[in-house]
């Protein structure tokens, strides 16, 4: 006899038949178990049951619909911040992929920019951690530069910003080109930091950049790479430190600590 089948680490649960295709495209990139809950009712059980019954089959879980729906789908559910799988909501639309659930422990935040970097979604975290983490590092660099090289020059450029440290870093964020960079990629899984991939057209359409680079604007396209990266990453913050350059990679740093204030006290 064969051993039964391990529930997939991932679920994914589109709330209707609409949103199937998000969901397969997300199946694609990440995997997981999908359902189809319009095509099932199970007995006459409705959707809300039917989410019951599998809420603890997998680690995460993606719904796709209105956070609305997601909270009183999870009514009852959830039990411990250590052991309850984590829920990222995302939107129809794409636009949103939010940790709703176990954002630390169950590892929502991190899934929810996967998420992000699957669909150009914006990803929402609210946990306090996060809250209190008031720099983005924008980070551009050379094919194949090493995670030594990168955290070189990270660490050159916290440097010439008072009291700016990397523990005070909340995301890093550079252009899609650049997404599967193994040297970037290990640099951010080495200092848990997620990674903010940003649509090389989104960073067109921001024609500003400190210091335009000829190189990156005749071989990539755009002005530049690090400063608009941030910056879109992190609307309401300000450019603490321009594009700096060390060996083949370049940094640019945005603080938003005071975001909220600078727009309630905008005239």
């Amino acid at each position: 006899m064969n051993p039964p089948v391990a529930p997939a680490e991932l679920g994914l649960w589109p709330v209707r038949a609409e949103a199937a295709a998000l969901a397969m495209l997300l199946q694609d990139s990440l995997g997981g178990e999908l359902y189809q809950p319009w095509l099932n009712d199970q007995g006459g059980l409705s959707q809300r049951q039917q989410f019951a019954l599998a809420y603890c089959r997998h680690r995460q879980w993606i719904m796709i619909g209105a956070t609305g729906i997601a909270v009183r789908f999870l009514d009852g559910l959830p039990q411990d911040k250590h052991s309850d799988p984590a829920v990222v909501v995302v939107d129809e639309a794409g636009r949103f992929a939010i940790a709703l659930l176990a954002g630390h422990e169950g590892g929502a935040n991190s899934l929810a920019y996967r998420v992000a970097q699957c669909t150009g979604a914006q990803p929402v975290v609210t946990t306090a951690t996060e809250a209190v983490k008031p720099l983005v590092l924008g980070i551009g660099c050379r094919k194949l530069a090493s995670a030594e090289q990168i955290g070189r020059a990270v660490a050159q450029a916290l440097a010439q910003c008072p009291g700016a440290t990397l523990a005070q870093v909340r995301e890093v964020a550079t252009i899609d080109l650049k997404a599967e960079e193994p040297g970037l990629l290990a640099f951010c899984a080495t200092h848990g930091l997620p990674l903010r991939v940003i649509a090389r057209a989104q960073i067109a359409q921001r024609a500003w950049a400190g210091k335009p680079s000829d190189w990156v604007r005749q071989n990539v396209g755009v002005e530049g790479v690090c400063e608009p990266a941030a910056l879109i990453a992190s609307p309401r913050g300000r450019l603490l430190l321009g594009k700096m350059a060390l060996d083949g990679v370049t940094v640019a740093i945005v603080d938003d600590a005071e975001g909220w204030r600078n727009v309630v006290e905008s005239p």
